[in-house]
């Protein structure tokens, strides 16, 4: 397989004044999420519009004394805390019916460490949680883009919104040094990243269990992280091929964390790939579900409580799998491969590949034996997520 030289993605077209603001041709899009993704987690506002609305966001776990003092010097209205309808629900609130994204009341004086509390189930709450707020429906794509901004920052879902305090949402972003991103981008950065994938670079990288392999790593076209494809042999695309598709897990995979089975099926799938003489491994950057890593340390804390790893996705406000799989069937796509066969136990897998065009021609069985440590986690899979063991 020959490495293409990946087209340069062009960069975001920007106002004369401080090129903060992004247009929407070409990579631009990509880029304005990707650069809000980065203020949001530094603890920076952004502004998110939809068509004539517009709201300041900030997340929730990143709020001080002082941002909340910003956010209400520049807000038209009390500040609002947006969290998904799992959150809300975690912490006895029930939001109205069919929303994805439940908001509360934050008046004015609450402290920041109030706010971070309600976001946070490994915090807890020792105080009389605010009033629901019926948000205006009209503002319902921001607030959902607001959320949707903090998972994909990998931070808590929760953010702090307020209503913009001027006509001109794109000017007030300029005069006060804060980027302005679409709604409409932010629902659709997901897909367009994947579809932007392209291979950067690989080398050939002898493995324990299968001498000759190599890496192909793929970036978005916005510079995001990488994915990265294990090639076993020389795989042919004119049959169908042994495939893994493997979330990355930093204490399972490198640490040999003993809470789960990731680091046996990492492992595992290469030597059952090496065996068969070729296949490819694809090593995806989506960390413990897609919630990311310091998320799952958190979700951990809330197993030693006592919660499954469903349930403790769901408190910390996340779905049970925030996984996509357009980025695996990109990347198949690119190298030629469009009919597999799936080591995997998740028929989610089966059925989620299948609908990004990918034909998989048979599931292939990919089980290790339970230790004392991660019985309970195996038998959760089993039980709730419907894994095949």
């Amino acid at each position: 397989m020959s490495l293409r030289t990946p087209s340069s993605a062009r960069s975001a077209a920007t106002t004369a004044s401080d090129g903060k603001r992004a247009d929407a041709t070409s990579g631009a899009p990509l880029l304005a999420v990707d650069r809000a993704l980065a203020d949001l987690r530094r603890g920076g506002l952004v502004v998110v519009t939809d068509q004539a609305r517009a709201l300041l966001v900030q997340a929730a776990e990143a709020v001080t004394p002082q941002s909340l003092a910003r956010l209400a010097s520049l807000g038209r209205a009390p500040a609002l805390l947006a969290l998904t309808e799992r959150r809300a629900h975690a912490i006895g609130l029930a939001g109205p019916a069919g929303k994805t994204v439940v908001t509360l009341e934050i008046a004015d004086g609450t402290p920041a460490q109030s706010v971070r509390d309600i976001a946070d189930p490994t915090s807890e709450i020792s105080f009389r949680l605010p009033p629901l707020y019926d948000l205006a429906g009209e503002f319902a794509p921001c607030a959902e883009a607001a959320v949707h901004l903090t998972k994909l920052a990998r931070l808590l879902p929760t953010a702090l919104i307020a209503p913009l305090a001027a006509p001109d949402a794109a000017a007030f972003a300029d005069a006060n040094d804060l980027l302005c991103v679409s709604a409409a981008d932010v629902a659709d950065y997901d897909m367009r990243a994947a579809r932007s994938l392209k291979p950067v670079s690989q080398a050939r990288v002898p493995l324990f269990d299968a001498e000759n392999a190599r890496i192909v790593a793929y970036r978005p076209s916005d510079g995001g992280i990488e994915h990265l494809a294990i090639v076993i042999g020389e795989p042919k695309a004119d049959q169908p091929v042994l495939i893994r598709l493997h979330s990355e897990c930093f204490t399972g995979d490198l640490l040999g964390s003993l809470r789960c089975d990731c680091g046996d099926q990492l492992r595992g799938a290469i030597a059952a790939i090496s065996e068969v003489g070729s296949g490819v491994l694809l090593y995806l950057a989506q960390e413990g579900r897609g919630i990311g890593l310091v998320n799952k340390l958190r979700a951990y804390q809330l197993q030693d409580g006592g919660a499954d790893t469903i349930d403790a996705n769901e408190q910390l406000g996340f779905d049970a799998d925030e996984r996509l799989y357009m980025p695996a069937a990109q990347m198949l796509r690119d190298m030629g491969f469009t009919h597999v066969r799936l080591l995997t136990n998740n028929p989610d897998k089966v059925a989620a590949l299948r609908a990004c065009g990918i034909d998989v021609v048979e599931r292939v069985p990919h089980a290790f034996p339970a230790t004392a440590h991660n019985k309970a986690y195996l038998e959760t899979k089993a039980k709730r997520s419907g894994h095949l063991f």
